[in-house]
């Protein structure tokens, strides 16, 4: 399992080894102690969630709001994604900036998203099963988005306007420099 750090240094790239044959593959999709051994900190998973999605459907860019932030451990089971992540915490020297990266169950890769920022996905393969863990509890209280069409976040979602499918709340979410609850750079939200 190999850990890379992105160009925003909390946002981690995990790419496991895939051992296949003839007879299909095998895949350690998750070490949490090797994980946390790379972070520096420990996490704690507590909820699996699965969602099935046709080509072009984009849900986010979401995030939720201590004391029930979320990081994320993200991934394709089937299909193929564009996975964004977009840091919120004002202060930081990469605030509004993004990593994006192609998620699919060829590639196998998968993306932390730590607290602090807002994830989202585009889906580009119809049939599309995205997985994820969390190590806090949804809640709706707490549940906020950014507009994943902000200009000032200069997102690429590779797949064309008229042909996004967003659901009625993600329509009409904040521009980033309208939101007013985000992080603050600097502070620890794993206590």
């Amino acid at each position: 399992m190999q850990f890379i750090r992105t160009h925003i240094h909390d946002v981690i790239i995990i790419e496991p080894q895939v051992h296949g044959d003839n007879r299909g593959y095998f895949v350690e999709t998750f070490r949490g102690d090797k994980l946390e051994e790379f972070l520096g900190y420990k996490i704690n998973f507590c909820q699996d969630n699965e969602s099935k999605s046709s080509r072009g459907v984009l849900r986010g860019l979401h995030y939720q709001l201590p004391p029930h932030a979320q990081t994320k451990l993200v991934r394709v089971i089937q299909g193929r994604v564009l996975d964004v992540a977009v840091d919120i915490r004002k202060g930081s020297p990469t605030f509004g900036l993004h990593v994006s990266v192609e998620l699919s169950s060829e590639n196998k890769k998968q993306m932390l998203v730590p607290r602090g920022f807002a994830h989202g996905f585009v889906v580009l393969e119809d049939d599309t099963v995205f997985a994820y863990k969390v190590d806090n509890y949804y809640s709706p209280e707490c549940d906020r988005g950014i507009a994943f069409d902000d200009a000032a976040l200069n997102i690429e979602w590779q797949v064309a306007h008229e042909e996004l499918n967003l659901s009625a709340k993600d329509k009409v979410q904040p521009k980033l420099s309208e939101a007013n609850d985000l992080f603050a750079f600097g502070v620890n939200y794993y206590e």
